[in-house]
């Protein structure tokens, strides 16, 4: 296109690399473009968690009002933070290759991993999902909520004495924040399309989708779609204790899906595999599966309690 493609992100350190990850790989197949930094809600208030805020897409919808309103043509994101249903309009062009899919649990300098095995242990997050698969696996353990961008998060866990705090590995990677003293939790299922970043633009602009298109990358918007759909199928926000991570190897997919209260002492796991005749309904399959387990109580337990 002639004119500069302007690529609307939030203002954080992360959200910026993710946008010039973009602005790179559209640069490899000739399409120029700038970025558009824009402030989002999501960063605007960082003493309320989350999943008390009530709002889905906290972190998309200013950059969305921006693409329906023409100010940008595209917006970049973590895919985990885009909600199931996008705003009315808008549609996922392209997926970028995913990056590490675990999370990690950064220690505070002064501890080590035998401290864990403290009855006094403090964790922070602010994710619902980290906290109630935390719990299931140390009951014992103390959460305190952690919000702010990555480097004010890094910063907290000692300003407090906290044991640690859990982040994506991904996004510290991308901003080479990933200290020495990390875990990697291989145990915990990461929340649907976590390690993907997403390009969203509007559903009518053709031309902008067919470039969009060169950068997408098939295998990611395959498992990342069928983790999103299993998602959308329990009718859970993106902030809900749930978790999805699929995988595939040759011709067969696998995909781990849990349910979890808040608490971790109810949680319902599966870990499935399917043929590529059934990919395009494995997500809903999963769903139907953990509901039947039990999954639909835990769900609606959560539901009353919000």
């Amino acid at each position: 296109m002639d004119k500069l493609l302007r690529i609307g992100t939030r203002e954080s350190r992360l959200a910026l690399f993710q946008a010039e990850k973009v602005k790179t790989l559209l640069a490899e197949k000739n399409t120029k473009s700038v970025l558009h930094p824009i402030k989002s809600e999501g960063d605007i208030n960082l003493t309320v968690p989350l999943y008390e805020l009530g709002v889905q897409g906290i972190f998309t919808k200013t950059l969305d009002i921006a693409l329906l309103n023409k100010d940008i043509d595209i917006a970049v994101h973590s895919l985990k933070d885009v909600p199931t249903a996008l705003a009315k309009g808008l549609c996922i062009a392209a997926v970028l290759k995913r990056d590490a899919v675990e999370d990690v649990l950064v220690l505070n300098p002064s501890k080590t991993p035998e401290d864990l095995k403290n009855a006094d242990a403090v964790i922070a997050t602010s994710s619902l999902r980290r906290k109630a698969q935390w719990l299931k696996r140390y009951p014992q353990h103390s959460i305190e909520s952690l919000r702010g961008n990555v480097i004010t998060r890094l910063a907290k866990i000692e300003e407090h004495n906290w044991h640690g705090a859990i982040f994506a590995k991904a996004g510290l990677e991308r901003i080479d924040a990933l200290p020495e003293n990390y875990i990697q939790l291989d145990w915990m299922i990461p929340a649907p399309a976590q390690g993907a970043i997403a390009v969203v633009c509007r559903e009518d602009d053709l031309h902008i989708r067919d470039i969009l298109a060169a950068i997408n990358d098939a295998s990611t918007a395959l498992c990342t779609t069928i983790e999103r759909n299993f998602m959308r199928a329990l009718h859970a926000g993106c902030t809900a204790p749930v978790g999805a991570v699929a995988r595939i190897t040759g011709n067969s997919l696998s995909l781990k899906v849990n349910v979890c209260s808040t608490n971790g002492q109810q949680c319902v796991e599966l870990d499935l595999s399917f043929e590529p005749h059934q990919y395009g309904t494995a997500g809903e399959s999963a769903a139907n599966s953990i509901l039947g387990l039990g999954a639909d109580k835990i769900l609606e337990s959560l539901r009353a309690n919000s």
